[in-house]
């Protein structure tokens, strides 16, 4: 068996690309260097004079909005996708937002509406992609989307958005289940902290890229383009045994105190 990475014949779609230094770019880069074809969205107006040209570079065969907030945009890409290609091999989820006041807040001064809205926006909207994406993987398929280590411990300032990761992590695990049988692998990537515009609404975001490199053992910190090569690795055959895990990208930071 060969080992280099060939997505060549698959085709899937990229949720979350804002800009040329998000996660999701990272990743469509990846997978389209691999061989894949993309259909690459975009939030609203305001996003699209940003993504089209990367969508563009990329060579998307679907360009089209979304807002995952609005579930017929959701299902409407996943439509495009059906009419241009019949079926897709993967998925990749790499959205999360949550109100900045409460997010800068205490998890437990939280609204019910904004915890709610935020779980809705970054962790239900990729069980959304997955039931649609079930229907477009007759011959099985992967599933992947973006969580952080502040699901599993306590890291300063992360506050409502740790909770909501780790039930990401645990919908990862319960959707593997669910859709083993169909040869649907589910997985969420775990990068450490990077520089995205994402990132930036994190209150003392730098001082924690600062005290990762510090502490981690390859003393540096992880890449969009980092986190593009795991996804290619695990949508790619090479990864056809493993399935509802999460897959740190984060230079070894998670196994250190």
């Amino acid at each position: 068996m060969g080992l280099a990475i060939d997505l060549n014949g698959k085709r899937g779609i990229v949720l979350g690309l804002a800009n040329a230094q998000s996660i999701a770019f990272g990743c469509a880069q990846a997978l389209r260097e691999a061989g894949a074809q993309l259909c690459i969205s975009y939030q609203n107006d305001k996003a699209r004079p940003h993504v089209a040209p990367l969508a563009q570079e990329l060579g998307a065969s679907i360009f089209q909005a979304c807002d995952v907030s609005h579930p017929e945009e959701l299902e409407q890409l996943f439509d495009a996708a059906h009419k241009r290609w019949g079926s897709i091999d993967f998925v990749v989820h790499s959205i999360a937002w949550s109100p900045l006041d409460e997010l800068h807040g205490r998890l437990l001064d939280s609204s019910p509406q904004g915890f709610a809205r935020a779980m809705d926006i970054s962790c239900h909207s990729f069980i959304r992609a997955a039931r649609l994406a079930e229907a477009l993987m007759p011959a099985g398929g992967t599933l992947l989307s973006m969580s952080y280590y502040g699901a599993e411990k306590v890291v300063d300032h992360y506050n409502m958005m740790g909770p909501i990761k780790a039930a990401l992590e645990s919908s990862v695990r319960y959707l593997a289940a669910e859709l083993g049988g169909m040869n649907i692998r589910v997985h969420a990537l775990s990068p450490g902290p990077m520089p995205t515009r994402a990132a930036s609404g994190i209150a003392q975001f730098d001082s924690l890229m600062e005290s990762t490199i510090a502490r981690a053992p390859l003393h540096r910190l992880g890449t969009p383009q980092d986190v593009g090569a795991m996804a290619a690795f695990l949508v790619s055959d090479l990864a056809a045994n493993l399935t509802g895990s999460t897959h740190y990208v984060d230079a070894g930071d998670h196994i250190m105190l």
